[in-house]
């Protein structure tokens, strides 16, 4: 892919030159130079288009049938009898077809026509993620999103490779308490609420909080550790888009990432500072 040509002379102040890795104990055991994909500026409005763009992709245009409501050989009964001329039913004068009658047809009923997919060009799309990413590394978007950061050593927080190992929900909750990353996973299983309105009958009783986004350079077996853990996700560099960096079209979600999953960030998208 072409490169991400950022016009910056300096590198942000918010941003630090050198990040720390983490072993699985939750200790230092080394450090890396900051990629530039970290000192890209956050643009919040392509953001948010890139976010409104994928999210709309999923949504499946609904419409209604255009005879709903027309069924009926209802007809008027014309003028001079002090009725008003609507199409009435056989045997009666019960109302039928029209907007203002019971079971008629709907004024403007939702249409399948309807575009409801908002579209982003690729470049957009591109600048978009890569800005997302930069708002991981920078801890005031973190904490406006309502992450728990009392005892998060560092955003993002980078791991060894073996963290992708972890096969276990048990183990993975030990590993997360000893890098400080436990508390937002609980803030998010106190937060969780059930739905208010009909969607508790259809498959969406509860409503989780956004927690802790894990990228990792594979999905087994740390996927299968995760699932259990309300709002987390985890997703892979080929995986990983907008819905995942920022929910909501809100910049700025804690992550963990591997030393693997960083490289290959910064091969997907590289970003060159001027």
């Amino acid at each position: 892919m072409s490169e991400i040509l950022i016009p910056l002379t300096k590198p942000l102040a918010k941003v630090p030159e050198e990040l720390k890795v983490y072993d699985l104990e939750g200790k230092v055991v080394s450090t890396i130079k900051t990629p530039p994909i970290f000192y890209v500026p956050v643009r919040i409005d392509l953001i948010r288009r890139a976010f409104l763009s994928a999210f709309t992709a999923k949504l499946q245009p609904k419409g209604r049938d255009f005879m709903a409501g027309k069924r009926t050989s209802a007809e008027s009964l014309g003028v001079g009898l002090g009725l008003a001329r609507i199409p009435r039913q056989k045997g009666g004068i019960r109302g039928r077809f029209v907007v203002s009658t019971v079971g008629g047809r709907r004024a403007f009923p939702p249409t399948p026509k309807k575009k409801v997919h908002e579209e982003i060009n690729k470049k957009e799309r591109r600048l978009a993620i890569v800005s997302a990413l930069a708002a991981i590394a920078i801890k005031e978007f973190v904490e406006k999103r309502g992450h728990r950061l009392e005892k998060t050593p560092q955003v993002p927080v980078i791991v060894d490779d073996k963290f992708s190992d972890i096969a276990t929900t048990k183990e993975l909750r030990e590993t997360l308490k000893k890098l400080g990353l436990w508390d937002d996973v609980e803030r998010a299983r106190l937060g969780t609420k059930i739905r208010a309105g009909k969607g508790k009958m259809r498959g969406r009783r509860y409503k989780t909080p956004i927690s802790l986004l894990i990228i990792s350079h594979k999905k087994e077996p740390i996927i299968k550790a995760a699932k259990n853990l309300p709002g987390v996700d985890v997703a892979t560099p080929e995986t990983l888009s907008i819905l995942h960096l920022a929910p909501g079209g809100v910049p700025g979600r804690l992550t963990v990432m591997t030393q693997k999953a960083l490289q290959a960030l910064t091969e997907k998208f590289k970003v060159k500072i001027l």
